[in-house]
């Protein structure tokens, strides 16, 4: 390695060429901060691989086994059968033991067994901000520490250019603590279906436009005035209601909203933190839905329903157009369609553009992903444990098995080509298949399946997921929110803020939606916002950008 003097390296640079910048071995330079230098790593080496290094198959060097948190969804549930895990062990040497946890209690589950200091070695399924709570504790290990021992992870980083989004979830102290799902290409997953039957009856085309949409609604609505043209879901069991709608329709507005909505989002022509519920796009977007419900162009109760009510109104012809993601369009919508109203078309559109153009937010890339419990660290194969997680999570081939499973047994290849074996169903795709890919053989499992090439992750498109995806892939990803992590105290006030915040938007944004609060009353919604510190999570989070850009150049 070249030497530099060090005096003239910003933080952030020490910190990378520590992480990921050409450091391919165990014993290679250190950062010093790293607490795992080449010295105290030599003797965590058990069943670990010499010179292992990307594109390389995995096999530890002795029979080694390590707990993992699995997270049981009741549509595939474990099994100690799976071919998973017997091919998993097959070509690693590594037997992964499964501490099994119900999906509906499993964020409650992982932060008792974390705080009892019980918690398995992987402890994957975490969505970012989530492993912020432990971080003070010293309960999971900062890996930013680790994955020079991780040369898929660090290859994929420089190929995609991803230094920026892992920038994004760096803590004060410059590291990060979770190891997320690392995607090529950005993938959207939300837009407006429609029934094309009934607009091809009314001589309507698709809307490739939000004005579009209400032209065709409002045309649905003269067509049919005893109906709600657009009726929509996803709203129980999140704080959010119609959170998949508000994500897509704010990114047309250039604000996040529903499941994406954070408090505080970067402006990036003024260059600082603003107040997201307080944004000009944010009344935008509210006063488009306003006029949607108020013409009764939009179902009220949209806003309430469960998800099974949302979709019997589609089925039963009450509505026309709903939202969708390409799974539900297929599994759902379609295949109930056909089988309730002769001659039933439902096809998704790209999402609608608005006033912020043909674009897709920033973020998207990185997935969910595995924290490591700082007890793995104590472990004498420690070194094994980091080249087996990069390369069932990282490497193509790893990505590969957790996806299609075995070639031949599963699933055959020509290229870029995979097609499932006959008999053998994955999400519905042949719901008279005697065998199912997750639920028989324990593939494309969530907790393993995720990240990948676009490659990789198209190669499980249906049709319209790729039409879909086409259109999507082509529009410009807007630049993702820099770094602004708070320091332990700033964090614990930022808490206490945040969430009357939230619920303050959550709130006004549906009681203006629906009418209950006229829309000339913004701006009395926004000195509420200011009387519950709006401006002073605002500056927290401004000062804490102005310091790590100082702090690490």
């Amino acid at each position: 390695m070249q030497k530099q003097n060090a005096g003239q390296l910003s933080r952030r640079q020490i910190l990378a060429a520590a992480g990921f910048v050409g450091l391919a071995t165990v014993t290679g330079c250190g950062s010093g901060d790293d607490g795992g230098d080449g010295k105290d790593l030599s003797k965590k080496q058990n069943g670990a691989m010499k010179n292992y290094r990307a594109g390389q198959q995995f096999k530890a060097a002795e029979p080694l086994s390590f707990s993992v948190l699995h997270n049981n969804n009741p549509v595939y549930p474990m099994k100690d059968g799976w071919l998973f895990w017997k091919e998993l062990t097959e070509r690693t040497g590594v037997t992964l033991k499964p501490v099994d946890v119900p999906l509906a209690d499993y964020e409650k589950k992982r932060s008792v067994l974390i705080g009892a200091g019980d918690a398995p070695f992987l402890i994957p399924k975490t969505y970012h901000p989530s492993e912020v709570a432990f971080v003070s504790s010293g309960a999971v290990l900062p890996v930013s520490d680790y994955v020079k021992l991780m040369p898929n992870f660090r290859d994929k980083v420089r190929k995609w250019k991803l230094e920026p989004e892992l920038d994004s979830i760096r803590q004060s102290d410059g590291k990060y603590y979770l190891l997320p799902g690392l995607h090529e290409k950005a993938k959207a997953g939300y837009s407006l279906s429609f029934r094309t039957d009934v607009l091809d009856r009314h001589g309507l085309t698709l809307p490739t436009t939000w004005d579009e949409v209400y032209d065709v609604l409002k045309a649905l609505k003269d067509e049919h005035p005893g109906t709600y043209p657009f009726s929509d879901r996803w709203s129980t069991n999140t704080p959010f209601p119609c959170g998949a709608l508000f994500s897509y329709l704010g990114q047309a507005f250039g604000v996040r909203a529903g499941w994406t909505y954070d408090n505080i989002s970067f402006d990036h022509k003024a260059q600082k933190y603003v107040f997201t519920g307080a944004q000009d796009g944010y009344r935008q977007m509210v006063e488009y839905l306003r006029r949607l419900v108020a013409e009764k162009l939009m179902d009220p109760e949209s806003f309430s329903q469960t998800d099974d009510q949302a979709v019997q109104k589609l089925l039963a012809g009450k509505c026309y157009a709903m939202s969708a993601n390409p799974q539900e369009l297929v599994q759902n919508y379609r295949y109930n369609l056909r089988k309730q109203v002769e001659g039933a078309k439902i096809e998704m559109v790209p999402v609608p553009l608005g006033p912020a153009g043909p674009v897709v937010l920033g973020g998207s890339r990185l997935e969910n992903g595995v924290m490591i419990s700082s007890k793995a660290l104590k472990s004498d194969s420690f070194v094994a444990m980091m080249q087996f997680v990069d390369w069932l999570w990282y490497s193509d081939e790893g990505q590969r098995l957790a996806r299609w499973g075995v070639e031949g047994t599963t699933y055959t290849r020509s290229g870029s080509q995979y097609r499932l074996k006959p008999g053998i169903s994955l999400m519905g795709s042949d719901p008279d298949a005697p065998k199912d890919m997750q639920k028989d053989y324990g593939f494309y499992n969530g907790v393993f399946a995720y990240g990948g090439s676009w490659e990789l992750v198209s190669s499980m498109f249906g049709p319209d997921e790729k039409k879909f995806q086409a259109a999507m892939a082509r529009r410009e990803q807007l630049p993702i929110d820099p770094a602004h992590p708070l320091q332990s105290f700033e964090q614990e006030q930022a808490t206490l803020w945040d969430t009357p915040l939230k619920d303050t938007v959550i709130q006004n944004t549906l009681r203006f939606v629906l009418g209950k609060r006229p829309l000339s009353q913004w701006d009395a919604y926004l000195a509420e916002l200011k009387s519950k510190n709006m401006q002073q999570l605002v500056d927290l989070h401004n000062k804490a950008y102005e310091r790590f850009r100082k702090e690490n150049g």
